[in-house]
């Protein structure tokens, strides 16, 4: 089988597409034969050693996949071959063949393809955890969403509708704000490309403010950092919920004396390490979006594919921040 491997840690441009062996599942996992792989920001960091996990060279990227269950390691009772799945893999899933552990592939149901569904679980079980389980977001409440035009960033508008909010969109674009106006948000704000002086995050901030309303944002979705994480924390509403769930423009420093004064709460989202610890919750949180896809509510949006062994300019998409919604890989 082919796979895109990262040999040597580096750019997109270092990675190699190769013929390799086949894996063979062990005992409580699966092995899918790939029709589609997500592309994750995740992926960008982890050929660089810059990420959470750091398997051992040379390993495939790509942290989930959609395709056909083609054989079972012992013990597997919850899936079958044939089975149509989409499988968390943490890595490895940038080939034709992945194994998966079982208790993370789940069927999905036949109203969306599998380039669809292999955009589905780490955008949308992301971005499901943080209003759900760490925001508790309420129906009436408003929502700021930053980087809402991406993968994450969209899934979020889309939930947070589901689940009752007041949606204002933050994106870099007016194109990509009014991606996310057809995605259901009530409001949107074109921020500036960073990097961002002190009198631009201070307009900024002031751009925020208005558009979320004079009592604040209750829930604040940052999936970029940077300098627009301070702007953003300045137009959060009294006892209002700060998420911290990725940061491509950079780590940022937050002064605390805000939280003080906004008697708020800087929440971190961790969707990774939520599935290991708490799988049953995870389960059931999957199961309630799946539910809503089947109902026709979400329906992920796929703005771009590649072939495999065109991964690079797929990352690179990601890593510069041209992607709307989700880019995935094909195999064939």
């Amino acid at each position: 089988m082919k796979a895109m491997l990262c040999k040597q840690y580096g750019p997109p441009e270092s990675l190699v597409l190769e013929d390799v062996p086949s894996p063979k599942p062990a005992e409580g996992q699966v092995l899918i034969s790939v029709k589609a792989a997500g592309v994750n920001f995740p992926d960008v960091l982890i050929i660089q050693n810059k990420y959470q996990f750091r398997p051992p060279l040379p390993f495939a990227p790509g942290g989930e996949v959609a395709g056909v269950v083609k054989e079972l390691g012992p013990g597997v009772t919850n899936v079958k071959v044939g089975d149509r799945v989409i499988g968390s893999t943490g890595w490895g899933g940038f080939a034709e063949e992945a194994v998966a552990p079982a208790a993370r592939c789940i069927p999905f149901p036949s109203n969306i393809d599998f380039v669809q569904a292999s955009a589905f679980v780490m955008t949308y079980g992301t971005s499901h955890h943080a209003l759900k389980d760490r925001a508790q977001i309420k129906p009436g409440e408003s929502l700021l969403v930053l980087g809402a035009a991406g993968g994450v960033g969209l899934a979020a508008v889309e939930i947070g509708k589901i689940l009752g909010a007041r949606v204002i969109a933050a994106a870099s674009t007016q194109d990509k704000v009014d991606l996310c106006l057809k995605h259901g948000a009530d409001a949107g704000v074109v921020y500036p490309e960073g990097p961002l002086d002190r009198d631009a995050q201070k307009k900024l901030s002031e751009e925020f403010k208005k558009a979320v309303g004079a009592e604040g944002a209750n829930v604040i979705y940052d999936g970029v950092g940077g300098d627009y994480a301070e702007p953003a924390l300045r137009s959060i509403a009294w006892e209002g919920r700060y998420l911290v769930v990725g940061f491509p423009a950079g780590i940022p420093a937050i002064p605390l004396n805000l939280t003080l004064l906004k008697g708020c709460q800087i929440v971190g989202v961790f969707w990774g390490a939520f599935t290991a610890r708490e799988p049953k919750r995870n389960q059931a949180n999957l199961a309630e979006l799946m539910s809503w896809v089947q109902e026709g509510k979400l329906k992920p949006y796929v703005s771009k594919t590649y072939p495999l062994a065109k991964a690079a300019d797929a990352l690179n998409d990601i890593a510069a921040r041209r992607a709307k919604g989700k880019i995935v890989l094909v195999t064939g």
